[in-house]
């Protein structure tokens, strides 16, 4: 039995976000701390996948981080915090492209690392041949150089949807957006998707031809 006046210790670890966030907006920083812990590898995997670049992802994720806390209070706990959390991630993403407006560089090595290491070893399928393995890879960079003519709108909603496997409805939640405008820009996001990657297919064997070509009048 515990004496009167006892401390009691909070297990932080076991509660509920829904319980740590207004003790968050009370100022207990071991709250806000446990709620940055459960979210920011799913906020890193969101502005990477977004940016493309580590460094990015970095400096994004801390900048998304700061928002929280300098908005906390705000927060409407009717809201899931996950979901007002990864708007803020969204926002911060779909804005720093906006002001780069097309200047960004894109590191397709960088996009497949993740915070515990290779994403490509992520996903491994230990059936897959060397030759399947080849083509997956193959396909993922052609979809990461594709990703670059979205639009950051459409391009936030594909990699919801396609990279983080969000749900349509989450998505609108995420984005504050209707649902028929996020199945409508993630229909046409991989319109474009497909078609990039056709035009830049082409480009690659005109590439591969003129070289030829080269190579033919120099022997």
């Amino acid at each position: 039995m515990r004496n009167r006046g006892e401390k009691v210790e909070k297990d932080y670890g076991a509660m509920e976000s829904a319980a740590l966030v207004p003790l968050a907006k009370q100022g207990d920083m071991q709250a806000l701390e446990q709620l940055l812990l459960r979210h920011e590898k799913m906020v890193y995997h969101i502005v990477l996948r977004t940016m493309g670049q580590e460094e990015d992802a970095k400096d994004i994720s801390q900048e998304v981080w700061l928002k929280v806390y300098r908005n906390l209070k705000q927060f409407d706990e009717k809201a899931a915090f996950s979901t007002w959390v990864y708007r803020i991630a969204v926002n911060t993403c779909i804005d720093e492209m906006r002001r780069r407006k097309g200047k960004q560089t894109y590191s397709l090595e960088q996009e497949m690392e993740d915070m515990e290491g290779s994403h490509q070893k992520q996903f491994a399928d230990p059936s897959e041949t060397p030759e399947e393995r080849l083509m997956r890879n193959e396909l993922q960079q052609e979809v990461l150089r594709a990703m670059k003519a979205l639009s950051p709108e459409h391009k936030t909603a594909i990699v919801l949807r396609e990279i983080q496997g969000f749900s349509y409805e989450e998505i609108a939640e995420i984005t504050a957006t209707p649902l028929g405008t996020v199945k409508s820009r993630i229909s046409r996001a991989r319109i474009q998707l497909k078609e990039e990657i056709l035009k830049n297919r082409e480009r690659k064997q005109e590439n591969h031809r003129q070289t030829g070509r080269k190579e033919g009048r120099r022997s």
